[in-house]
């Protein structure tokens, strides 16, 4: 798919051919080098890009093709590697996935200025093959006016969301089909811990509502004044309030980071070209661009922030205080593990879940005693993290092509056994009534 703003240098040739310039001084006017860039950006974002860079460049014209993220990794395993220059998209995975089976080449250009890392998140691959461009921040779209006709203060962090009085009213992605949603699961488990972190995911899950792949935006279930709370990734909500909604964005205490990249194929036949435009990716000018009120993601470049808008979130100070631990090389690996995993334990059954601990809370609240064995009993993963942690269980829960049925063996079993804890949990609180 072409992309209708990719046609602007077209329009001007075209101009040019009318008004009899180019027979005129040859020369002056040679066509410029066309560049192939694959992307999954939407055209908001790309069009700025596009004219920012053309106006710099007007040697080189952007030849934008789009595919799904889900989609790229086929793409760009063609033999021709479909004739694509560069790769900019926000899919970690397939970076990594594809630099292992050498579709890049070394991108070599001067990357003074680019960290390596933010707080422990690892920023670019680590021999330069493919390059963070901008980031994306993990945190909760908010109703403020909504959360104090509940009496609860905005949530500061993500233990702050196990509140019963936020029952039905917070906004759950959920991770199998939301491509951002499984990195948010795992931003949790490593900062509080396994045990603790499926603890609290379990209570989290039980006072929300899902949100499927295609019904709905979260930043749209908050305007809607149906959730009080959604768990998002930043762009998505301040796309919104840019907009015009009634929303807020908050980044918790304890933050994760999603990084996009950008990488030179291997067949590229416009390396110079190639090099050019992600130059200018990296550059303060483009990345400033990102910080229009269309596109509004945090720049990589740190020397940038200061020349951003007053209040602009800056992930590198906010890592100086602790805020970025997450560690996305551990969590790659194992990102298939612990989406399949929430999947079974939480989402299935999810109304039955939702009343179980509709009547945890109600016991506890009536008694003034947490039900602490029974929260336990609940809230018990259905593997250790050292279990989730191994090479073999984790290649059975890539997305890849291929035989699953070992994956679908050991859903059924998790899934199972949390049917079980279901049913003795309840029981437990029929016993107590």
């Amino acid at each position: 798919m072409l992309f209708p703003a990719s046609l602007t240098r077209r329009r001007l040739l075209g101009d040019a051919l009318r008004l009899g310039l180019l027979c005129a001084a040859p020369p002056l006017l040679a066509a410029p080098r066309e560049l192939t860039v694959l992307t999954s950006y939407p055209e908001a974002l790309m069009s700025h890009f596009e004219d920012a860079f053309e106006r710099a460049h007007p040697d080189i014209r952007l030849n934008l093709l789009w595919r799904a993220l889900n989609d790229a990794l086929g793409y760009l395993s063609q033999p021709d590697q479909g004739g694509v220059d560069v790769y900019w998209a926000a899919s970690p995975r397939t970076f990594e996935s594809l630099r292992q089976a050498g579709a890049w080449r070394p991108i070599g250009i001067d990357r003074t200025g680019l960290a390596e890392r933010i707080g422990t998140t690892r920023l670019s691959a680590p021999d330069g093959s493919y390059l963070a461009t901008e980031l994306a921040g993990y945190g909760f779209a908010l109703d403020r006016r909504a959360l104090a006709e509940l009496g609860v203060a905005p949530p500061a962090d993500w233990s702050d969301l196990a509140d019963p009085r936020l029952a039905g009213r917070i906004a759950l992605p959920v991770p199998s089909e939301v491509g951002f949603a499984p990195v948010m699961v795992d931003i949790v488990l490593q900062a509080y811990g396994w045990e603790r972190g499926w603890a609290l995911w379990n209570e989290i899950a039980g006072l929300s509502y899902l949100v499927h792949r295609g019904s709905t935006f979260v930043s749209d279930e908050v305007t809607g004044q149906r959730a009080a709370v959604g768990l998002s990734i930043d762009f998505f909500v301040t796309g919104a309030i840019a907009g015009g909604a009634p929303l807020e964005f908050a980044y918790p205490r304890h933050g994760g980071l999603n990084p996009a990249h950008v990488a030179i194929t291997a067949g590229s036949k416009q390396v110079e070209a190639a090099q050019t435009f992600v130059a200018f990716l990296l550059s303060e000018s483009g990345q400033r661009l990102l910080a229009h009120p269309d596109i509004h993601r945090l720049p990589v470049r740190k020397s940038v922030y200061p020349q951003l808008p007053a209040g602009y979130h800056d992930p590198f100070r906010a890592a100086a205080a602790g805020g970025y631990d997450y560690d996305n090389d551990l969590g790659r690996a194992r990102l298939g593990v612990v989406s399949a995993l929430f999947e079974q334990m939480l989402i299935r059954q999810h109304e039955e879940q939702r009343a179980l601990w509709t009547a945890i809370h109600r016991h506890e609240a009536r008694n003034g005693q947490r039900l602490t064995a029974i929260r336990e009993r609940f809230c018990q993963p259905s593997i250790g993290e050292k279990e989730a942690g191994d090479p073999q269980l984790q290649a059975s829960f890539r997305r890849v092509e291929g035989d699953r049925t070992a994956a679908n063996e050991i859903e059924a079993h998790w899934g199972e056994q949390a049917r079980q804890r279901r049913r003795q949990v309840r029981q437990q609180l029929e016993s107590l009534s």
